[in-house]
């Protein structure tokens, strides 16, 4: 018997990587296994979602492909959603049942580098579709709400952002490790849409078409966000 190794682990790999997925769909039937990994241990399944690979990822979730494997940096497919963005890749990981617990290395979920990155459509469908914790806190000291204003730019997307957190109860009083709201800092960085909307929800009289939303916990100041996971 030879001891030659199969090529279809290292071509169910590159498929993924790539996007192929007719080709990932012959390697898994010439036996490779969905959960092998690279040199970085990232998975296929991980590699198509950094890719936006809609196509190939849905034929490794029917192989059985676990959306939560996580590599050497702790990303894996679906925490990967909320650094891309991709709604359709969300949904594509959905039947597999990811953990929408799952935390990167900074301790986020994937709704926290979403709404840093001004990924509005994510932010929605996520909030709508997944049951992520919208008050959930990173080991920064942040949360999804802190991170939109501390890390955002101040323009239509996180405002966007903000209210619809607000809208899904996310906690405005928060205040990070110097006792600095999240309305504190919109109004220190000029976001005045930002602090308007802020203001409202801690007084709690509905802004725009944003909503009441809920109360706070504790944050920390940080020198970056969940969004450099990737």
């Amino acid at each position: 018997m030879s001891g030659t190794q199969s090529p279809a682990p290292a071509l169910l790999l590159a498929a993924a990587r790539t996007g192929d997925a007719d080709s990932v769909r012959r390697a898994l039937a010439d036996g490779a296994d969905p959960e092998v990994r690279d040199e970085a241990r990232r998975t296929p399944l991980l590699l198509a979602a950094q890719g936006d690979h809609v196509a190939a990822a849905r034929v490794l979730v029917a192989a059985g492909a676990d959306p939560d494997a996580q590599d050497t940096r702790l990303e894996s497919a679906w925490l990967a959603t909320g650094v891309t963005g991709s709604v359709a890749m969300m949904r594509a990981l959905l039947p597999a049942g990811p953990d929408v617990r799952l935390r990167n290395r900074f301790g986020g979920i994937a709704l926290i580098p979403a709404s840093e990155r001004g990924h509005v459509a994510y932010v929605e469908a996520a909030l709508r579709e997944t049951g992520m914790d919208v008050n959930h806190v990173n080991r920064l000291g942040w949360t999804a709400l802190l991170e939109a204003v501390i890390l955002g730019d101040g323009g239509a997307a996180h405002e966007e952002i903000v209210r619809l957190l607000l809208a899904a109860g996310a906690r405005p009083d928060l205040a990070d490790g110097e006792g600095v709201t999240a309305r504190e800092h919109a109004e220190r960085r000029g976001f005045a849409g930002m602090a308007a909307l802020l203001a409202a929800a801690e007084s709690g009289t509905p802004a725009g078409t944003g909503g009441p939303a809920g109360t706070g916990g504790p944050a920390e100041a940080g020198r970056t966000g969940d969004g450099a996971a990737g």
